[in-house]
């Protein structure tokens, strides 16, 4: 079964699979949540509250999301090329949307290298 994220201001309420949700993306003192079905919902909380409620609502071994750098959050399923030399990194389902964002050298490296790890164990 799907579970769902739950997010909630003082005057939205947003539930959503978390399979569905792309990626997070800060701007201020807001984050946007960027759907898999091209739905987009900007919330009045910080990066890292979102980041906090995520952690409170999914698995302990569910490890989906990811923050990269100071301003994304993505999730990993969706990550389809990384490139750190170029800043570039592009989450796709490889058939309905492809988004490419960029970050910081150091944090793709870093993701780069983690999921190289990863798939070598």
């Amino acid at each position: 079964m799907s579970k769902n994220l739950l997010f909630t201001t003082s005057t939205e309420l947003i539930r959503v699979p978390a399979e569905s949700v792309v990626f997070i993306s800060a701007d201020g003192n807001y984050s946007s949540i960027k759907m898999a079905d091209g739905g987009e919902y900007v919330l009045t909380l910080q990066l890292g509250q979102m980041e906090k409620r995520i952690s409170e609502m999914v698995e302990d071994n569910d490890n989906r999301f990811i923050r990269i750098g100071k301003s994304l959050i993505v999730n990993r399923d969706f990550i389809t090329f990384i490139n750190p030399t170029r800043q570039k990194m592009v989450l796709s389902d490889c058939r309905a949307f492809r988004h490419e964002l960029s970050a910081s050298r150091d944090a793709l490296k870093a993701l780069k290298d983690l999921i190289e790890k990863e798939v070598s164990l």
